[in-house]
């Protein structure tokens, strides 16, 4: 068991709660236990829906300034103890410890952001083009949120989710993957150290996901559901909430293309891509997923990425010297190495860049070329360190293959000029793009995606909108 003073219970109604059982948290790198943390059934998912729900009477009617000093106490603890989380976030979810510190900075800026937000909602006051009243819009707090956090990011998915929701007026109950626990349970632990009252901010860990999240949507209390995770899971839990006709923002899968168009600077493509790439080791639904290269430079950009990734030092996330740490669990592990086997058979050639240690679940960066498009491969997220590199003659090939997929959260497109990455990424069917850069998360943008990668947008100006009613009044003159 690790040492890190971390909570362990449910956070219910302000108290840590042992729950009905508990649920052990694995560290992939070696695949011993790091910690047992308290297992939410039912009763313990309904509990936190009742603290919420009595929150929200006095927390929607705290001054938006109160709200915004909460949030900015809590961008200041996470940042004062930044060793810590990104400790934790490397521990549990095998990461490498520079991933994890990155993390933790990106996960504490939504708090900074949306303190600073929360007193800026807008309203509206016209009058009619009849003339006969006024036209009064205000945004009203939605009322308690359900919060599901994935294992990918488990402190940056939870602060842009409980970030806008304060922020707004929202009541929260967060139930992070039963993967990475630990980190929302110290969030939690955050957020009443920053002085948000009892209620407000509830965290439910459990093995039994589906029969907890089924109650708690079902609850007529709950008025909104904020779901990061894959699309199939996404798509069950839609289902759910069509029943209530429930507000829902989903932030969901990717397939990411990276297109380097021809007259591109491959050292700065490489570059990128490593982030786009290899950032969180490839878990992330804004990875690159598929790189289609231009005939002219394809064997120069698969020449040197390969060279990139043979010199990435794996090993256990905690170590800070670590550049690649073990996958999530030795499940998500095979997945991968079940999607290389077809890509073989499909022709691919793979090339395993470097020897995983043993004992954990590690896998070495794999650069896979010859790869068809439209093959399993380019199909499926494949959320761990693999390069699949398809060469392209023509633009608009590549932009046709790029949009060729049922998902559309991010591409990536490295150009010769920005005039050519504004003209060629406008053709792009996702909801962000990043142009001659491999990355484009920020708190202060707008992220989501389109199709079936998600419904809303986390972060920017919208985030706090996901969390509000527009409500209308007409005012007789």
């Amino acid at each position: 068991m690790t040492t890190l003073p971390m909570p362990t219970g449910l956070l219910i109604d302000g108290e840590w709660i042992a729950g009905s059982g508990t649920l052990p948290v694995i560290d992939p790198s070696d695949l011993s236990v790091i910690a047992e943390v308290g297992d939410a059934g039912v009763d313990d998912g309904l509990a936190a829906v009742t603290a919420a729900h009595d929150a929200f009477r006095t927390w929607s009617a705290t001054p938006a300034r109160q709200r915004a000093e909460v949030l900015r106490r809590a961008f200041e603890i996470m940042s004062a103890e930044a060793d810590e989380c990104a400790r934790l976030i490397s521990l549990e979810n095998g990461k490498a410890y520079r991933d994890a510190v990155a993390e933790t900075a990106y996960a504490a800026e939504f708090f900074r952001w949306f303190s600073e937000e929360a007193s800026r909602v807008e309203g509206g006051f016209r009058p009619s083009p009849a003339g006969d009243k006024m036209i009064v819009t205000d945004h009203r707090p939605i009322g308690v949120a359900y919060c599901i956090t994935p294992w990918n990011f488990p402190a940056a998915m939870a602060t842009r989710k409980i970030g806008p929701a304060l922020a707004a007026g929202c009541t929260v109950v967060l139930k992070p993957a039963s993967e990475t626990p630990l980190t929302a349970l110290w969030i939690g632990d955050v957020m009443t150290r920053a002085g948000a009252p009892r209620g407000v901010v509830n965290v439910i860990t459990t093995s039994r996901a589906g029969e907890v999240s089924t109650a708690v949507l079902a609850d007529p209390r709950v008025m909104t559901l904020s779901f990061t995770g894959s699309t199939a899971v996404g798509k069950a839990l839609l289902r759910q909430t069509a029943d209530r006709v429930l507000r829902s923002s989903m932030e969901l899968g990717g397939n990411a293309p990276f297109v380097v168009l021809e007259g591109a600077d491959v050292d700065a493509a490489v570059s990128g891509a490593m982030v786009a790439k290899m950032r969180n080791g490839g878990a992330a639904c804004t990875a690159a997923n598929r790189f289609y290269v231009h005939a002219s430079l394809t064997t120069t950009f698969t020449d040197r990425l390969e060279h990139a990734l043979a010199a990435m030092r794996i090993g256990p996330g905690i170590d800070p010297a670590t550049e690649l740490g073990a996958m999530v669990s030795v499940n998500e592990r095979d997945k991968i190495l079940g999607l290389l086997a077809d890509s073989e058979a499909d022709g691919a050639r793979a090339t395993t860049l470097g020897d995983a240690p043993a004992g954990g679940a590690f896998l070495a960066p794999v650069i896979v070329r010859d790869v068809r498009h439209g093959s399993l491969l380019t199909r499926t997220e494949v959320f761990g360190p693999v390069a699949p590199i398809v060469t392209f003659e023509d633009t608009d090939d590549a932009v046709r293959m790029a949009n060729d997929t049922e998902y559309g959260l991010i591409s990536y497109l490295y150009a010769p000029d920005p005039g050519t990455g504004l003209s060629v990424g406008r053709r792009m069917e996702s909801g962000m793009v990043a142009i001659n850069r491999g990355v484009a998360s920020d708190p202060a943008a707008p992220f989501g995606g389109t199709k079936e990668s998600g419904l809303g947008r986390e972060g920017g100006f919208a985030g706090i909108h996901e969390f509000l009613e527009v409500q209308y009044l007409a005012v007789d003159l």
